[in-house]
Formats: C-alpha cells, structure tokens, sequence
C-alpha cells in the first residue's frame, strides 16, 4: 500500500521539483520509502509502506527487466504468485527470473507481455502507472471496484496525477476552479461520485477504468463493469450457493491474508466484519487481533457485542470508547483527509479506529461490500416498497399524512415523495442518509449551483433499465434479466455510494495513519457470485444478508446477533444540538453565508428553525451545509 504521483507533458509544463511537492503531500501514504522517475516528458513518484518483500529491492519506481518500461504502484494484487507462475511458463522461451518477492514486478513484468489486457488477471485493489519509455506513453489504471483512488487533472495537454487531490492542488500551475454541478452532487449524495471532483479540471478515474494517455491526447477504457457481469441464470438452490460463496469468501479472506507485516481485522460486532473475523481466525497460524470503537452515548455503542465475538472467537481484543471531544479534535481531519466536501460523519471513528490498530498492526481487514451485495440497508427494502403497485397507489397520500406526525415519520414522507428526484435510486439513498432531496437543493442553492453532474454520466444508470444490455462473445447485444427493485437499487450503491464514500472513507482514514485495509467482500471472484444470486437467497421473510448469515451461524452463534442493525456512526443529531452547536453558529451564519455565494441564507434559517423545533431528521442537511461552507471558508474560496 502506497502513495503515487505523477504528470506526462510534452511542453514541459511541469518540473522536477513539481514532483517532489507532489509526493510530499501524500508522505503519510508510505513513509518507509520514496522514489522519483523523470526523462522530461514524464515524471513519477512514490511514497511506500512497505507490506509485502519488505526489502529495498522491492522500492519504487520499478523499471522493467528489459528497462522499456517503469511502474509506480499503490495497492495488493493477491494472487501474484500465480500469475508469476504463468509468466515462467508462457515467457517465450525466456526463463523468467523475479528480482524481488513483490508483486509489484509481477504487475510490470505481466504488463510486459500481455500489454494492457494483463490487468484482467490481477485480483486486488490497486492504482497504478506504467511509462513506456521508448513510445513516451503512460497507462493509469484503476481497479475493479474502486478500492484504491486515482484522481488526475487534464487540461487538453498535459496530465498529472495522484493518489490524493491534495497533492495535485500542492501545485500552482494546476487550475483550482470550482465544479458547480458537483456541488448538488454533494447536497444531495454526501459525496462528489467520479468522474467529478469539487474541482472542473481534476477528476477521478472510474473503477474499473484504465486511461491512456499519448502526444495525441487521452483515451479512457472501461475494462471491467458490474452491469456486464450480470447473468440470465442465477442461482436459487440454497445449499448451491451457501458452498460456493463459503469457498469464495474462504478463499478471499486467505489470499488477503498475506503480509509480511502484522495484521489484525476491524470487528464491529455486526454479520459482515465478524465473518471475516471468524474466518481468518480460522486460516491464521497467529493470534488474531481485532480492533473495535465505541461510543459513551449507550445509543451508539456497539462494543459490547464486538467484544462478545472477538471473547467467542478468541482473537487479541482492543477498543476504545469515544467521547464527543475526541470527536471534536478530529473534526479538523476531514478537510485534511478527503481534500473535498464529504458529509460522512461516521469518518470519525474510521480514523480513530484506525488510529488504535496502527499502534499495533501495519495491515487490517474490513467489511465493506457485505451490505451491497446481500441487501443490508434498509434503502433495499424501501426500493422494495416504491415497486408494489399497490403500496404506490396508497403512496401519495401516505405521504402528506405522514407531514403531520413526528419527526421519524416526516422523514419517512420524504422518502415517499418520490417525485422529488428524477432518479429513484439517489432518491432512496439520498432519504436513507437524511439528505437533501433535489427538490430542496433546487430551492435552497443558487440555480447555477442546481444541477446534479453525476447524473450526466449514466453509463451507470444501466441499472435503471432492468433491460440492461451486455455484449456476447458473438458480437451482438442482448437483454439481462429483468432486476428486481432491490436488486437495481444495490447495484446503484455498489457503483456510487461503495466507492466515492465507504471506500474512500476507509482508504483516506486508514492511510492517514499509514493503515492498509483490505476488503475480502470486494475481491471481484465474489462480487460477481453475489450478484447473480437470487433475491429470495439475500433477503427472505423479511431477513436481510439472509445467505450471508447462514455462513456466519456455522462459526458464531446465532444469540450474538438477535438486535437491529445499527450502524458505525457518531451520535451526530444530539451533538449539533449541544456539543457542536459551535459549528452551526461558526459556518452558517449570514456572513459566511453570503460571502460564499452557494445557498439562500433565508432557506438556511428556515432548515435551522425546523431542525431546533424538533424536526431532527435534518440533522444531516444541516451537517452538509457545515462541511460545504467549512471547506469553502478554509480554503478561502468565493463563489460570488
């Protein structure tokens, strides 16, 4: 797991020096090495945390055996070692002889001889470049899923790129103007999806995407799409499907479990992490650690029940119990972690959870992607819902009447107003996390600020189709199978709110603190498994992960999870009211307001009037207005 950065300009737009900056600003990505690469066309370099042949061999950047080539790498690929024995045997009579035990050669040395397609092979997370020195062409290339960030600025001519925007903003040259259509982006997601970043110029490559990039310009292909591996048979045999996803599973977990370095697994306490846990306990020749946070406030503390499997399973436990001061002494972090407005709170006890397994393992692994695959929100069953005919002939009227009770129900009738979106899929997350609803922004922004950018680039909205379409092998287009509405709305979560929020927010936190985090979930072998399976196997009388629960009871009993689904959040609606009231008075007053130049200050007052009388459902609309008008006034930013 590392940091790269890097730029390619035929005019000499940047300078070596440009380089060094830039690789600075992402030190605490790898702080056990760093290394640069520059001819005066392209410059790369690298900050590592050293994690698999720890051995100075193994630095980078990393030049070919035939010295065409040069890579800078941030990530794991798992199954390295057999795609090097591949290598050997399809090296055309070349004997193939690794100089390191890294698979960063083998991702260079593959590239060698299958050109670009060699990243089919790979099973991991990762970011990398690869520079052909001869043609002067450069390849950035993302995983799959979108576990590990790439972002990179283009202005026509010259690229640069990084692991973090903030060592491409580090740069004077590289042009700060605002992305307005990534504003409602956030208003109304909590976070800017790819290709848009807060900024017009600068953007994030795509998962699953590779960019390449010439003196005649920049090409972008998708080499990977979830939509595309979607089947038209899917497995309904229960006993089927509880043997291949516990293999699957099995096997992702064990491939992640290489390292040369401690590791130890993050344990909520809740089905996704503690079948992880249960597993690698399993594999493990060592003791395993496992790490867990709390909170003081009872309502949202779920160390109990992590410390409950980690005494059942037997692992080296370790928590801690947070107060709103600790939360408070991280608030500055965000800005500093995602270097763009991003509205999760729940960051927080990511970076201090991180920071306590840093104290005693370099490697961890977590349970992301369990929710998206198994249908573990409660947006799934709501996509559910808004699919009856029936419910949706009562739905209108549920709706007004559900204004004139409490607040949970009022949330609820936001929810159901779903003529308030042009998609239902955002609309449904959107209400699910307490955010704005288009309508609202439409009413609450400038109208040059109103238009959402990730709407524009619906690729992804296949799923909005339940005729999808995907290529044969013959050529010719053909219809998937019709999805179901919890199926569509996964997909969108698997493309939107996995990568540009939970992924981001555990790669961000996690290597702040120089933390590698590994997610078995997402190894593709599984996403793909998942994905055909039938719904009836993910959600069946009225339980949700219900196949992934079947695997966890074999290791776990039951009993330790008979309790509702809560969450890994701060208790943020009580604080705002009290112990960060601060924050309302210091970024949403009327000065700051109007010399930001985003929203209506009137409509602000209005939200913040609602939210004191007991609406208390807007604590999160009331939260993305702190953090927009935070990152603005911090970096000193008018949009008058």
């Amino acid at each position: 797991m590392c940091g790269i950065a890097g730029y390619m300009s035929f005019e000499k737009f940047f300078s070596e020096e440009d380089l060094r900056t830039m690789t600075d600003r992402i030190r605490h990505r790898g702080p056990d090495a760093e290394g640069f690469f520059y001819d005066g066309i392209c410059g790369l370099g690298h900050r590592r945390l050293s994690v698999i042949d720890l051995s100075d061999r193994a630095n980078q950047p990393m030049h070919s055996a035939n010295d065409r080539y040069v890579i800078i790498y941030n990530g794991e690929v798992y199954n390295y070692q057999e795609i090097g024995a591949r290598l050997k045997e399809n090296n055309y009579g070349i004997e193939f002889k690794p100089k390191t035990a890294s698979d960063t050669e083998i991702i260079l040395e593959s590239f060698v001889h299958y050109g670009i397609e060699c990243v089919h092979q790979l099973n991991g997370m990762f970011s990398f470049a690869i520079y052909d020195k001869l043609a002067n062409e450069l390849y950035l290339v993302r995983d799959r899923l979108g576990i590990k960030p790439l972002n990179y600025y283009w202005d026509g001519k010259n690229i640069a790129f990084s692991s973090e925007l903030k060592s491409l903003t580090a740069l004077s040259q590289i042009s700060r103007e605002i992305n307005k259509n990534s504003i409602s982006d956030f208003l109304h997601l909590g976070f800017i999806p790819a290709p848009n970043t807060i900024y017009e110029k600068i953007h994030k490559l795509n998962p699953g995407s590779y960019l390449k990039v010439t003196n005649q310009g920049l090409s972008q292909t998708k080499y990977w799409s979830v939509n595309k591996k979607l089947t038209n048979n899917i497995i309904t045999d229960k006993e089927e499907a509880l043997v291949k996803l516990s293999d699957l599973l099995m096997s992702s977990v064990q491939y992640q479990l290489k390292s040369d370095v401690p590791f130890g697994v993050f344990l909520s306490g809740g089905i996704d992490s503690s079948l992880v846990t249960a597993q690698a306990v399993g594999l493990s020749s060592v003791k395993v650690n496992s790490f867990s946070i709390g909170f003081e406030e009872n309502s949202h503390n779920e160390s109990e029940y992590a410390k409950a499997v980690a005494n059942y399973l037997g692992t080296n436990h370790h928590e801690f119990i947070v107060s709103y001061k600790d939360a408070i002494n991280h608030f500055d972090s965000i800005f500093d972690v995602y270097d763009e407005p991003n509205a999760d709170s729940s960051f927080i006890p990511t970076m201090l959870v991180s920071k306590l397994a840093r104290n005693h393992v370099t490697v961890t692994l977590s349970g992301e992607g369990g929710d998206e695959l198994f249908f573990g929100y409660g947006s799934h069953q709501w996509a559910k819902r808004l699919s009856n005919p029936w419910f949706n002939v009562i739905r209108p009227g549920l709706a007004y009447a559900l204004e004139k009770f409490s607040s949970r129900y009022q949330r609820i009738s936001m929810l159901l107003h779903t003529e308030y979106s042009s998609n239902l899929q955002s609309h449904i997350m959107s209400q699910e996390q307490y955010y704005f609803t288009m309508h609202e922004i439409n009413n609450i922004v400038h109208p040059k600020f109103s238009r959402p950018g990730f709407l524009n680039d619906l690729e992804n909205m296949e799923i909005q189709s339940v005729l999808a379409e995907k290529q044969t092998s013959h050529g010719k287009s053909v219809k998937v199978r019709t999805l179901s509405a919890m199926e569509q709305q996964a997909l969108f979560d698997i493309q939107y709110y996995l990568p540009y929020d939970l992924l981001t927010k555990v790669d961000r936190s996690s290597m702040h603190y120089s933390l590698e985090t590994r997610v078995p979930y997402l190894d593709h072998r599984v996403v793909e498994f998942a994905i055909n399976l039938s719904p009836d196997l993910k959600f069946r009388n009225g339980i949700s992960k219900y196949i992934l629960k079947q695997i966890l009871y074999k290791y776990v009993p039951e009993k330790l999870f008979n309790r509702p689904k809560q969450g890994f959040s701060i208790p943020l609606r009580k604080w705002l009211k009290k112990e960060l009231r601060y924050l309302i008075d210091d970024y949403l007053n009327h000065e700051t307001i109007k010399k930001i130049g985003i929203v209506n200050p009137e409509e602000v007052d209005k939200l913040l009037i609602d939210f004191e009388k007991g609406k208390e459902y807007l604590y999160n609309r009331v939260w993305l207005l702190i953090v927009l008008h935070k990152w603005f006034k911090d970096e000193g930013i008018s949009m008058n």
